[in-house]
């Protein structure tokens, strides 16, 4: 049998990627080297991921990129990073982490800005293991942006064609003439942007608003709330800190989570593709909408809190945490009452914008289902209209809608079978889940988002899970980043077969 794939474009590309790594790598170890602790974690690394990605070069001059080899360049990419970045954890040795299937997991949670973390006591870890933690998330935050502008959406398989049609772009791979200077256009916002929360938090430590927001803590949390992926320093989340800093993560948290290519206009003063597209109206409505449901709950059933603006501040904090996929805690809402701990769960399927860093199914296909299905109703009593589905004034091709609801049935598929396995797994090695947890903790990992309920919840940890658990979540969570496709492209027989 003849392989119709040329593997070696892809993993030269890849080798490419890998040889780059060494250059994050020294951030956590300028902190291991200024703390003192073991710089053998990263050096190893640094030298290891440099001569691998060369020696992938070698493997081919050809450069060109056709869709199959795309397919496993993208499949390729995050894998290949997530088994790197955990040789760090692995060769530190510190805590759960020292464990391989707990590295790969902490890993690949951080690289797909998942956020779900096995780590039992933070104190354990040193400040540049945690760092590499953020480090990755921040990678992964920015991976996707570049991927789904350059790769993805000549696959068809991203949100990017989506995105063309909601932000009226006419191609957002020439959002610049070139591919390169579109990459470097979403570094430049995604540098700045981390850069701006950084500068604030840092500032509301300076003036006496954010006691435990030191120059690191202000580093590694704007490193994984611009990637909305979650990871913190700190054991409690972002719980540890002061109401200030909590008020402050929520609207980065929400821009993270918001289209790039509509930032890009506004930083340029164009407020109209903001004020026109239906995508960011209808993620603004399901902000507000689940922020005032869960408000209104804690409000009515009393609780630990005290006075409206904590009420406020926590519901309105989770309920943007989850729905952006990020993931952080202000409170340990395991502790919340049935109502909005469900409200909560049923945020985990929406996700942000298209285009965004965000992961879950996204509120740009939730709004063509529903249109889609009013459309439906519609010609269902009236057989002879016509009535096209349009998003921000373009009308929505058939095929999209197929294919949207498609990819929302796979994903459901995906979530329901990771469910059943959660449970029964847990049931083999006599764990307690229930089946709320199971499919909370199915949820949180599959679309990315990190913290579930109960045994996984916000200030808990997945490391109780068997390891099969973990290793099917690991799974999971690659299979949610990409978004479900390259992956089962690869599965196809046909896709390797002449």
């Amino acid at each position: 049998m003849r392989i119709r794939v040329d593997w070696r474009v892809s993993c030269r590309l890849v080798g490419t990627i890998l040889k780059w790594l060494w250059v994050p790598l020294l951030f956590p170890l300028g902190i291991a080297l200024y703390d003192g602790t073991a710089l053998l974690p990263f050096v190893l690394p640094i030298l290891g991921t440099a001569l691998l990605g060369l020696g992938l070069e070698q493997l081919t001059d050809e450069r060109d990129l056709r869709a199959r080899e795309a397919f496993l360049m993208v499949s390729l990419t995050w894998l290949s990073i997530a088994l790197v970045g955990a040789v760090p954890f692995l060769l530190a040795g510190e805590g759960t982490l020292a464990e391989p299937v707990n590295a790969l997991f902490e890993s690949m949670s951080g690289i797909t800005t998942t956020g779900a973390t096995v780590i039992v006591n933070f104190e354990l870890h040193s400040r540049a293991i945690l760092m590499w933690r953020a480090v990755l998330q921040w990678l992964g935050g920015l991976g996707i942006l570049v991927l789904a502008t350059a790769v993805l959406s000549q696959l068809s398989v991203g949100g990017a064609q989506l995105m063309e049609t909601e932000t009226q772009t006419q191609d957002v791979n020439k959002l610049t003439p070139r591919i390169s200077e579109t990459a470097a256009l979403l570094w430049k916002l995604y540098i700045g942007l981390t850069g701006l929360q950084v500068a604030v938090l840092y500032g509301l430590h300076l003036v006496g608003y954010a006691p435990e927001m030191t120059l690191y803590n202000a580093i590694a949390h704007a490193f994984t709330t611009i990637a909305t992926s979650g990871f913190s320093p700190r054991g409690d989340s972002i719980a540890a800190f002061s109401p200030a800093v909590q008020w402050v993560i929520i609207p980065f948290m929400a821009i993270g989570a918001t289209s790039f290519v509509l930032l890009y206009f506004v930083f340029q003063g164009n407020f109209d593709r903001l004020r026109n597209s239906d995508e960011f109206r209808f993620y603004v409505a399901i902000l507000g909408f689940f922020s005032l449901g869960v408000g209104g709950m804690l409000f009515a059933n009393g609780g630990p809190y005290t006075s409206l603006e904590e009420i406020a501040r926590h519901a309105i904090f989770q309920v943007v945490s989850i729905v952006t996929t990020t993931g952080y805690a202000s409170t340990d809402f395991n502790l919340w009452s049935a109502g909005p701990k469900h409200l909560l769960f049923v945020c985990m399927f929406i996700g942000g914008m298209a285009g965004s860093t965000t992961c879950s199914i996204k509120t740009l296909r939730w709004l063509v289902v529903v249109k889609a299905f009013r459309r439906d109703l519609f010609t269902a009593a009236s057989p002879s209209a016509i009535r096209p589905v349009r998003l921000s004034g373009s009308v929505i091709d058939e095929e999209t809608i197929r294919d949207i609801y498609a990819y929302t049935l796979v994903s459901l598929v995906f979530f329901i079978l990771a469910t059943i396995f959660v449970v029964l797994d847990a049931s083999r090695v006599q764990l307690t889940v229930s089946e709320f947890e199971a499919m909370s903790a199915a949820a949180a990992t599959f679309f990315n988002i990190g913290p579930a309920f109960g045994i996984a919840g916000p200030l808990e940890s997945y490391e109780p899970f068997p390891r099969s658990t973990k290793l099917v979540m690991t799974f999971l969570m690659w299979v949610g980043r990409i978004e479900i496709i390259p992956v089962l492209v690869l599965l196809t027989p046909s896709y390797w077969q002449s």
